[in-house]
């Protein structure tokens, strides 16, 4: 799997949404007004990429997302996390409550979160 452009992931947010579609509605919501080739070419490009799969209807194609959006946010999660936290998970914890200036009760809500995923890890493995 590649990055995708910003271009590109703004059509595959549209796609994600609509499960399935033409490029007119792909276009309708975009909201703002693009030539129906240049979204024609960026839906084929997205194919070629393995993104997108189509259905025909004679000259007209339907088009629907190869990828779904869960895989495409690890990919770009475990990218982020390498490319600007050297891999550590930490790291993102300690630039959000150094940078971001995380409310306490945030941080409280993610202590749960991890101590309940703990949980079911271990029930998993029993």
């Amino acid at each position: 799997m590649e990055a995708l452009t910003k271009t590109e992931e703004k059509v595959m947010q549209i796609l994600w949404d609509l499960k399935s579609g033409f490029v007119k509605d792909v276009i309708d919501r975009l909201g703002e007004p693009t030539p129906y080739n240049t979204i024609s070419s960026l839906i084929r490009i997205l194919e070629k990429k393995g993104f997108v799969g189509h259905k025909a209807y004679g000259k007209t194609h339907e088009y629907f997302p190869v990828i779904s959006k869960a895989e495409y946010r690890k990919f770009t999660f475990q990218g982020f996390l390498s490319n600007y936290f050297e891999g550590a998970p930490e790291n993102v914890i300690s630039f959000m409550v150094k940078e971001e200036n995380i409310d306490p009760d945030d941080i409280q809500k993610m202590l749960k979160m991890l101590e309940n995923n703990d949980n079911n890890i271990e029930k998993n493995d029993q």
